[in-house]
């Protein structure tokens, strides 16, 4: 059994790995001599990628006055940094779409995950200040350690499962893993973030959407993180009340100058997008 989060994903390699064309569009973006045909002719060698992009740039969730028809318009308009966090959002769901688990529905995880990330989007609009995209992609990747220890600790994943389900007062996920394993799906994800070296601001809202008093370079975003996944729960439950739910760390509301009042629209809203994100996102018809 591993002894850690980072023993986990030593060899994740093996398990999952990032296509090309996001590893060379995030080298692109981190050159600072690189310009957008760059970044446009490196996803236009990729046809399936370039189809789905379109789609997205094209989508409702983008509400573009225009059609935008080429690889070159969507990189200008979307915005390079933007473009990656997209790229990334579209390898991670696919990535991961085969990994076997028989714990949990994948229809059911990426549901919640693409939930937390229209609700995160939606959130990091209204609070202002913080990259709406990028956001969308920590919300998406939040959970992203669950799958890894469903997959690598298939047996200590479903004790913690049953903790939760069988406990009176609503034992989190989160501290039943700690219980079982000694570290939770939150670190986890957090350790992945760090083997991919995807950008810090994703590992922080991944690893501490459970313990935001540890964000400690995005404090700001990870709360928003934190409140989205809330959010996106109670999307699923189609309830507004928060006795159906975890309650949210009060402090979030502080660090982000957000107010319980986000909370009902944010479900709304949410619960408004999840068909045409799941078309996008997850292939769906």
């Amino acid at each position: 059994m591993a002894s850690s989060a980072s023993d986990l994903v030593k060899d994740i390699g093996g398990l999952v790995t990032l296509p090309d064309v996001y590893l060379r569009i995030n080298q692109l973006v981190e050159d600072p001599n690189s310009t957008t045909e760059d970044i446009a002719k490196v996803i236009s060698r990729d046809p399936s990628f370039t189809v789905r992009l379109l789609r997205v740039a094209n989508s409702a969730l983008y509400g573009r006055s225009s059609t935008v028809d080429t690889v070159s318009r969507a990189v200008t308009l979307i915005g390079t940094l933007q473009i990656r966090s997209l790229a990334l959002s579209m390898s991670v769901a696919n990535s991961f779409a085969g990994l076997p688990n028989e714990l949990v529905s994948m229809e059911n995880f990426w549901r919640h995950s693409l939930l937390c990330a229209l609700a995160t989007r939606h959130l990091a609009k209204e609070a202002r200040r913080c990259d709406p995209e990028a956001l969308f992609t920590a919300g998406l990747l939040h959970d992203i350690g669950e799958l890894v220890i469903f997959n690598r600790m298939p047996e200590q994943a479903r004790e913690a499962l049953l903790i939760v389900l069988d406990s009176q007062d609503e034992v989190p996920i989160h501290k039943a893993e700690h219980q079982v394993i000694g570290f939770a799906h939150s670190e986890v994800g957090g350790e992945l973030a760090r083997a991919w070296k995807l950008p810090p601001l994703l590992e922080d809202c991944i690893a501490h959407h459970h313990d935001i008093e540890n964000a400690k370079q995005f404090p700001r975003e990870t709360a928003l993180v934190h409140i989205a996944n809330i959010v996106a729960l109670m999307a699923e439950l189609d309830t507004f009340d928060p006795e159906d739910v975890p309650p949210i760390d009060p402090r979030a509301w502080e660090v982000t100058g957000l107010t319980e009042e986000s909370v009902v629209p944010a479900v709304r809203l949410a619960q408004e997008e999840i068909l045409e994100a799941e078309k996008l996102f997850l292939d769906k018809r």
